[in-house]
Parts: C-alpha cells; sequence; structure tokens
C-alpha cells in the first residue's frame, strides 16, 4: 500500500510542479494586477500541497516523528515570511518571494529525506536570516548613501578573501571557510555594489582600469585559494557589468580573452583543475578516484528518467558531497527528469523577473546592482546543474536555495532582500512618474481653462 502511494504522489508531485512553472512564466509575461493575485494564490496553494505530500511519503518510508515536527516547522516559516512581507512590504515582488518559496521547499524536501540533522539546521539558518533580511530592502530605500562606499566596498572584499587564503584549511582541494563560515559569498554582494558605485556615473577609461584591477585582484586571491567556482562567478559578474556600463564590445571581448587564457594557464598550474578536467572529458577512465562523483550522478540521472523513482526510493546517498554539490542529481533521481526541468525553469523565472526590475529601474547605481546579482544567481545555477549532469567540469558550487550550506543560503537570501528592495525603489519611482504625469496634466488642463477665459473676455 505504502508503495502505491509513494508511485501515485511522484505524479501528483510532478503535475502541481508543472502547473506552478507556467503560473511563474505567466506573471513575468502579464502585468495585470488582480489576475497576479488571483495566481499569486495558487502557487502558494500548490507549493502546501507539494510540501505536504512530499513529507507525508518520507514519513510514511520512514516511520520517523521528526520529519512530521519538521514539516510543521516548515510550514510555520512559510506562512510566517508571506505574513510578515504583506505587514511591511505591500510594494513587494510576491512572484519573486513565491519562488523563493517553492526553492526553498524543494531544497528542505531533499534535505529531509538526506539527512534530517542536516534539514533542520538549514531550516534554523534559513528562519534566522529571513528575520534579518526583513530590514534589508527598507534599508536599500532609504539609504541614499551606498553609492558613496566604493573603496569599503572593495576592502572589504580583499581582506576577507585574503584571511581566507592565508588561514583557511584546505578542503576538497580548496581554501574555502573559516571557522565554517565561506567568506566568497557573502563578497558576491560587496563586489557587485563595488562594481556598481564604480560604473554607474563615470564609465571613462581610467575608471575602467580601476575596476578591473581590484576584479583581478578578487578573482587572482580565489584563484590562488582554488576556489575556482567562485572565481568563475565574479569573473562572469564582471564582463557583464563592464559591458552593461560602457556599452563597449571590446571590453567584453578583451575580457573573455584573458579569462580565456587564464583558464589555460591555471590549468597547467593546478593539479586541481587538471583533476576535475580529466573526470569530465572521461569520468569512467577515472571512475576509481576523480571520476567517481561525476559517474555515480550520472547513474543517477539516469535511472531517474523522466518521472522519477519516486521519494526514498532511489540511493542518492552513493553520490558522494550529494547534499551540498549534486542535489541536482538527487532531484532527478527521485522526482524525475520532468520535475528537474520545471526546476530549472523556475530559475530561470527567478532571473527574468531580477532582470525586469533591472531593466525597469531608472537608477543607474540600482540598475547595475540588480543586473550583477541575477547574473550571480543565474550563472551559479549553471555551473551547480552544468557540473552535475556533465555539460561543463566541476565547480564546486551549489544550487542557490536548494543545496545545503549556510554561506550559500544565506547569501543568497540577503540578495533576494536586497532585490526585493530595489523592486520596491522601482515601484516609488514609477508613483513618482504617474504623479509627475497627473501634475503636468493638471497644469496643462489649467492653462488651457485660463487661454479660453481669456479669449472669450476679450
Amino acid at each position: 500500500m505504502i508503495n502505491v502511494i509513494v508511485e501515485l504522489s511522484k505524479y501528483t508531485i510532478l503535475t502541481l510542479m508543472i502547473v506552478y512553472t507556467f503560473h511563474s512564466f505567466f506573471m513575468v509575461m502579464r502585468q495585470d494586477r488582480e489576475e497576479e493575485r488571483h495566481h499569486l494564490g495558487r502557487q502558494r496553494t500548490m507549493i502546501f500541497f507539494i510540501d505536504t505530500i512530499s513529507f507525508m511519503v518520507i514519513y510514511l518510508k520512514t516511520w520517523n516523528i521528526m520529519v512530521l515536527i519538521y514539516y510543521g516547522a516548515v510550514l510555520i516559516f512559510f506562512v510566517i515570511i508571506q505574513i510578515l512581507y504583506r505587514i511591511f512590504y505591500r510594494k513587494a515582488s510576491f512572484l519573486l518571494l513565491n519562488n523563493m518559496c517553492m526553492l526553498l521547499s524543494v531544497g528542505f524536501i531533499m534535505l529531509c529525506r538526506l539527512d534530517l540533522d542536516a534539514a533542520f539546521k538549514q531550516l534554523l539558518i534559513v528562519a534566522g536570516v529571513s528575520v534579518f533580511s526583513l530590514v534589508i530592502p527598507v534599508m536599500i530605500r532609504k539609504m541614499r548613501f551606498l553609492n558613496k562606499l566604493t573603496w569599503i566596498y572593495a576592502g572589504i572584499g580583499v581582506i576577507l578573501l585574503a584571511a581566507v587564503f592565508l588561514l583557511a584549511q584546505t578542503s576538497y582541494g580548496a581554501k574555502l571557510s573559516i571557522m565554517g563560515i565561506q567568506p566568497s559569498e557573502a563578497i558576491k554582494i560587496t563586489f557587485v555594489f563595488f562594481m556598481a558605485s564604480m560604473l554607474w556615473k563615470n564609465v571613462s577609461f581610467k575608471k575602467v582600469i580601476q575596476v578591473t584591477l581590484i576584479a583581478a585582484l578578487h578573482v587572482g586571491i580565489l584563484v590562488l585559494s582554488r576556489d575556482l567556482g567562485s572565481a568563475v562567478i565574479y569573473f562572469v559578474v564582471y564582463l557583464v557589468l563592464i559591458y552593461t556600463a560602457t556599452r563597449h564590445a571590446g571590453y567584453l571581448l578583451l575580457g573573455a580573452a584573458g579569462g580565456s587564457a587564464a583558464s589555460v594557464v591555471a590549468y597547467h598550474l593546478f593539479g586541481h583543475v587538471r583533476q576535475r578536467v580529466s573526470a569530465w572529458r572521461d569520468p569512467m577512465a577515472v571512475y576509481e578516484k576523480e571520476g567517481y562523483q561525476i559517474v555515480q550522478s550520472l547513474f543517477a540521472i539516469g535511472t531517474g528518467g523522466w518521472f522519477g523513482m519516486g521519494l526514498c526510493q532511489g540511493s542518492p546517498l552513493k553520490i558522494p558531497v550529494v547534499k551540498n554539490d549534486f542535489i541536482f542529481s538527487a532531484i532527478c533521481e527521485e522526482l524525475g527528469g520532468i520535475f528537474a526541468i520545471c526546476l530549472i525553469l523556475v530559475c530561470m523565472s527567478f532571473f527574468l523577473v531580477i532582470v525586469g526590475i533591472s531593466m525597469r529601474i531608472k537608477n543607474p547605481f540600482y540598475k547595475l546592482i540588480a543586473l550583477g546579482l541575477g547574473t550571480e544567481y543565474a550563472f551559479q545555477v549553471f555551473l551547480t546543474i552544468g557540473g552535475a549532469t556533465k555539460f561543463i567540469p566541476l565547480t564546486g558550487v551549489t544550487l542557490p536555495l536548494v543545496s545545503y550550506g549556510g554561506s550559500s543560503i544565506a547569501s543568497t537570501l540577503l540578495m533576494l532582500a536586497i532585490i526585493q528592495g530595489l523592486y520596491i525603489v522601482r515601484e516609488d519611482e514609477d508613483l513618482e512618474s504617474e504623479r509627475h504625469r497627473k501634475d503636468a496634466a493638471k497644469k496643462l488642463r489649467e492653462r488651457n481653462a485660463a487661454r479660453e477665459k481669456y479669449y472669450s473676455e476679450a
């Protein structure tokens, strides 16, 4: 009987995910407020049912009462965060909030299935950071001096990265964290703020050189620390923001050429890089060593097929570091390839919302911040999924909001809080523009009325 319930549940969960994904893209394309509220309500309902069905299946397969306690805690968290945003930020993007909750839900479900202790730790971190992040949007809205802290952003980034390089222990071939905290995740935010504050007003050649030197310092320290995944993300953000600010294709081409040359140099300098490239080229040839992770990941994806094995029916724990770097493979194995594609599309919808904010906001400083943070998010998703599917070599980065990792999920939640603040700023700009338009129309009507009165009296 339990196996029948598990089998039926995977199709129900898949159907709910497909409908949720459709609503996400529908709301990106449509701007009708009343219609949007209707679809947002449906999305929240689908998140609730996906969570309820998934945790029920995990409980039936494990008979662990802690699963139900965890489900209750997750449900309370989502209810509270939805209510608090509606109380404090009525102008926030609730599509962005729903997508955040959906991705967190998928992460909570998979972590509960893989490692319940890790799942509780993740929920505790998410709840704590979410409460703190509630003040971020109002800070973005009120603190008009953020574009003046250019060298503070640069100094924080360089000092913290240098501290990791000098003090951190090597883990999985790279120096990543100090006392369990990975500063490179938080510095993604300060790096974007640095570049935006440098380029929002002045894009002279001198400014571009200054930005390039500081960006090269960030990337260089990460390369020396062998945190190559973060180094690639920083470099891509640098290229995107330089091109967006200057609209000069030459900078983009020169940067891409320099990055390609640096990749070749890194391949010859670091054995860690050569191992990952070797595992990517032919993982079966090095199956017993560096190819083991990627082979197990591909086995899991292939085993799941289109519809998945069902929760607790696969063997994702055979993949090393599955809850951090390969959670996408576990999702494919147990929830199926179609569900995984929908997950990618939800991430894409997430990115499109952020790009839409960037395009519509008028303040150039905020515009660059939104684009930079959106690029970081999208490229990190690409690196994680690309590495798990053998599309690109492994980089060791996590899937935002889904994978286990305190530093990663904390920095992503802070990024999203900043983006919510930018969305509210954009709404304020729209209201101000509408007010100016109405004032101008009123003055025009008054002038026309005065002119008509003057001619009638004459």
